[in-house]
């Protein structure tokens, strides 16, 4: 193990168990975090997927982005109400249901996934950069906003939490002050209302993105709330997360969806900038702020997942802070060569990243809320987690993955996309639904295989207690043996 830094502001613990007297924190805390992390252009962008890209009048983009938040939330704040209980970040509890090894193939999907998110954001936060600093190129200003997030990580989880609070106040009121502004002040834009057409592919493709928003945080939000009291109580874990997360997601995705309603194009954030004017440097600034609070949380958590798959090979390895920081650096250095690459044709590239994502994600945490919630009821054996053979939950449960493969493949059929469109979704005319039939087969499917699964291992163990009883069992004398026989067995 690396040796501790002196710094006492910076988190010392990884992945290993927060133990009950490290533990604090409030309710209030996960809406914080979760409002103000999401008040940022990349949300901004997503919103403005469904007037730009799925071309949807304003009214119904409107409904798009409330449904897919309010639904996708659910996923996602039930997971963080796992963080008090456990005290681990999600990917390692995940070794619970998919085994110590199953979980890595997961554990691997979800690092690609906080790579892409960390780039997405780094693009936006070095573009809006540029537009209010000339003189910074989208390429510096990418850099400073990593080096910015790479900090936060290294500091931890106390200095992520305090920053969202900041950024919880800072970009509420920015956010207010651009809808006041384009809609107040200089009026609503001509033909705002007169965008679009309204189409069964639109919408469900508008709720899809939104519902993935909130859904994509699944694996990693209980990192957020892990070092929570665990009398926390679930309850209160789920609405103060829930509330932060789709009220910061929904009011940024409908200021996207306002942009891209009055003007169209490709460019949000150049759109954001023309229709607040004389503001916008203000707005942008704090935005770009925003960006590397988020991206913190996403390095901060594919540090994690990194550490959890370097430890799952190489048991006695549980770094702190200085690995933590390593691993950070080399993260970042990944995602910027992603970001440079793709920052010329940011939103289509994004667009099938987050498609992508939904096909992988959906089945995961089908299986891992029906595990928590349905199977186990909340009751895990953490120290089992760290164990080289998985302890009770052994190297592969295949159950879980048998289930994960299926939730993905029953999803194909109804795939809408550039790269491939299946047959069902083009019945639809091109509507995707693949995420709402992954869930729908997923979760019965893994209940009834991990009961039965349950039930199996039982009968084994109880078998097996039965056969070491008897062998355990003394030997009866042999003239007790025949005394103990009947007259007719004692005369043959």
């Amino acid at each position: 193990m690396d040796s501790a830094p002196t710094a006492p502001n910076v988190e010392i613990r990884t992945i290993d168990q927060i133990p009950e007297n490290e533990r604090h924190g409030k309710t209030r805390d996960l809406f914080t975090i979760w409002f103000g992390s999401n008040i940022m252009v990349l949300t901004l962008v997503t919103g403005a997927l469904a007037t730009t890209v799925y071309h949807l009048p304003l009214g119904w983009a409107l409904i798009g982005i409330l449904v897919g938040n309010l639904a996708g939330g659910v996923f996602m704040a039930l997971h963080s109400a796992q963080g008090p209980q456990l005290g681990v970040p999600q990917m390692v509890q995940t070794r619970g249901q998919f085994g110590v090894h199953g979980a890595l193939l997961v554990i691997v999907l979800v690092i690609v996934m906080y790579t892409g998110y960390f780039a997405s954001n780094l693009v936006l936060g070095g573009q809006s950069l540029h537009i209010v600093m000339p003189g910074v190129s989208v390429t510096g200003g990418i850099a400073i906003v990593g080096v910015v997030s790479v900090a936060a990580t290294i500091f931890g989880y106390k200095l992520i939490h305090t920053y969202s609070k900041v950024m919880s106040v800072a970009a509420g009121l920015a956010l207010l002050l651009a809808f006041v502004w384009i809609l107040g002040i200089d009026g609503p834009p001509q033909h705002l209302f007169d965008h679009g057409t309204v189409s069964v592919t639109g919408l469900l493709g508008t709720v899809s993105a939104a519902a993935l928003w909130q859904i994509a945080y699944a694996p990693y939000v209980s990192d957020y709330s892990r070092y929570m009291p665990k009398g926390t109580g679930s309850k209160p874990a789920f609405w103060g997360t829930y509330g932060g997360c789709v009220l910061g997601s929904v009011l940024p995705m409908v200021l996207g969806a306002v942009i891209g309603a009055a003007l169209g194009g490709t460019d949000p954030v150049g759109g954001l900038a023309k229709l607040t004017g004389p503001v916008s440097t203000l707005i942008l600034i704090v935005f770009s702020v925003g960006v590397a609070n988020t991206n913190a949380m996403n390095l901060y958590c594919g540090v994690l997942c990194v550490i959890t798959v370097v430890q799952t090979l190489k048991r006695d390895w549980v770094p702190r802070a200085l690995g933590r920081a390593v691993i950070a650096v080399i993260v970042f250095a990944v995602a910027m060569v992603l970001a440079t690459a793709g920052k010329d044709n940011f939103l289509v590239v994004y667009e099938n990243f987050i498609a992508l994502l939904l096909y992988v994600l959906t089945p995961w945490t089908a299986v891992n809320l029906v595990d928590y919630y349905l199977v186990r009821h909340g009751e895990y054996d953490v120290a089992a987690f760290f164990r080289a053979d998985g302890g009770i939950y052994g190297r592969f449960n295949g159950a879980a993955i048998a289930a994960y493969v299926l939730g993905i493949v029953v999803q194909i059929p109804f795939v809408a996309g550039d790269l491939y469109t299946g047959p069902v979704a083009r019945m639809l005319s091109g509507a995707d639904i693949s995420w709402i039939v992954g869930l729908a087969i997923t979760c019965p499917f893994y209940y009834v295989a991990a009961r039965l699964a349950r039930s199996r291992s039982r009968a084994r163990l109880a078998g097996t207690g039965a056969r070491d009883a008897a062998s355990a069992a003394p030997s009866a004398p042999a003239d007790e043996a025949t005394a103990a026989e009947p007259p007719a067995a004692r005369t043959r």
